[in-house]
């Protein structure tokens, strides 16, 4: 039984509408309270100790409960708390723009900087079409997307994401917005080599473009690896491949590095460093403040910029926010990438993330385990209770439910995502510490696959 204090949250907590939010159970919540955290470790309101297996929500890579990081945002906030964006600048806001651009690939010189994930991704694409507009394309507007991407919640991010388990009675800018069939790799079709389904992925970019007309398709907006959707890779060459298509047909290439960015893949951008390209934008947020402030940011390639003010000198981006550049962000942000860099925290997800991936694929024996993917310190577990038949969403929440509850009581926090557990740890993290975190994870599917078992909704034979 829940302790007082923490029942007490509770009731308070039935007050606040959390993102996704079922609300068939507002006013019967119980959610877990966490009070405190350091390391790769939270502290619930009970005294237990979990490991975060999610790192937040793929955003807290240099660990929680950094002092200097505190120190860092407290100085900057009894110096100088916020300035207009609009007509003033902050030394942070500066500092960290010329970071970025020394930091980020090719010609992506110039940020813009928003609130979050999908301000930044919204931003981007209002961007884009704005760019359209002043080129003298006004039906250059459709933005190509893939199926299980996520780019956020607000309109036009939402409306790019095609997950279609979170389209439920939302509306959506469905009129611009199109959808081609995720890469995954797995999908391949039997006998064909991962060259050839490479490109036949490419291949259908290119005939959605044509199909809508290169003279309308404006943007293609792409995941390096798409997270939410079940941490989906696609082979070798995909996105290179794909950035070629865009480049025949003048069609902007959006890299949505929301997740995959500083260090949750080894480096602060993967987009050149992993996938052998160099996009025209490049949308960021999470890691880039290791989720102690919130903040997000595209960045623009010179390119985009010249083809603007080529066209009209005296031409504004209407678009921005009352936080863009926030200096406590900014310097947020700087304090992270210097913790990055003087630690050698990219060196060691390098170094750590086949280990990480090893531990993890051990879990195939487990005969509900499905398939295990993943790169760098972003890995997905899935599961598979269907064998029985019955309904397909609800058996995959519900073998979900069971794996989140049992790693819970076990010391782990993991983030089902309906069967599939995505794991998501902090960059810091040891190899003890992966140990202990697969062992966990290993005895909670195990009980959840015995549970399945013992109420017949799964049959090991």
């Amino acid at each position: 039984m829940n302790k007082p204090l923490t029942r007490s949250i509770q009731q308070k907590d039935n007050h606040f509408l959390h993102p996704w939010e079922d609300l068939k159970t507002v006013g019967e919540n119980k959610r877990t309270v966490i009070s405190s955290a350091e390391g790769v470790y939270f502290k619930d309101s009970d005294g237990n100790r979990l490991l975060d297996g999610p790192a937040g929500m793929w955003c807290v890579n240099i660990g929680h409960h950094r002092q200097e990081m505190a120190d860092a945002i407290s100085k900057q906030i009894m110096e100088l708390t916020y300035i207009s964006p609009w007509s003033l600048t902050s030394t942070p806001a500066s500092e960290l723009a010329q970071k970025l651009a020394e930091i980020s690939p090719g010609d992506l010189n110039h940020v813009f900087y928003t609130t979050g994930g999908s301000t930044a991704v919204d931003s981007a694409l209002r961007f884009v079409m704005f760019r359209s507009n002043v080129l003298g394309k006004p039906e250059k507007k459709h933005i190509i997307a893939r199926t299980n991407g996520y780019h956020g919640s607000t309109y036009l991010a939402a409306s790019a994401s095609g997950k279609t388990r979170d389209k439920n009675y939302l509306d959506f800018k469905d009129d611009t917005f199109h959808h081609i069939a995720d890469p995954n790799i797995l999908n391949k079709p039997e006998g064909m080599s991962d060259q050839d389904y490479c490109k036949f992925k490419a291949d259908e970019l290119e005939s959605k473009i044509v199909e809508i007309g290169q003279d309308k398709v404006a943007a293609f907006i792409a995941e390096p690896i798409l997270a939410s959707g079940g941490v989906i890779l696609a082979p070798k060459g995909y996105h290179a491949a794909c950035l070629a298509v865009c480049r025949k047909y003048d069609v902007v290439y959006i890299s949505d590095e929301v997740v995959t960015a500083f260090g949750r893949l080894g480096h602060f951008f993967a987009s050149e460093e992993v996938f052998d390209i160099v996009p025209d934008i490049i949308t960021t947020a999470k890691g880039i403040t290791s989720g102690y402030i919130p903040m997000g940011a595209f960045l623009v390639s010179d390119k985009l910029l010249e083809s603007i003010s080529a066209e009209d000198p005296s031409i504004v981006f209407s678009n921005g926010f009352t936080y863009s550049g926030h200096p406590v962000a900014c310097a947020c942000a700087l304090k992270n990438i210097e913790i990055m860099e003087r630690e050698g925290i990219l060196e060691h997800v390098q170094e750590i993330a086949p280990y990480f991936q090893q531990k993890l694929y051990e879990l195939m024996d487990i005969p509900i385990v499905k398939d295990v993917r993943g790169m760098g310190l972003m890995a997905c577990v899935e599961c598979d209770i269907q064998k029985n038949g019955g309904d397909s969403l609800a058996m995959d929440y519900e073998i979900g439910n069971r794996i989140d509850k049992h790693c819970q009581e076990l010391g782990l926090l993991v983030r089902p995502l309906a069967n599939m557990c995505v794991m998501s740890p902090p960059c810091i993290i040891t190899k003890a510490q992966i140990d202990d975190m697969v062992s966990m994870l290993r005895e909670g599917i195990e009980r959840a696959m015995a549970d399945a078992i013992a109420d017949g909704i799964w049959d090991a034979a």
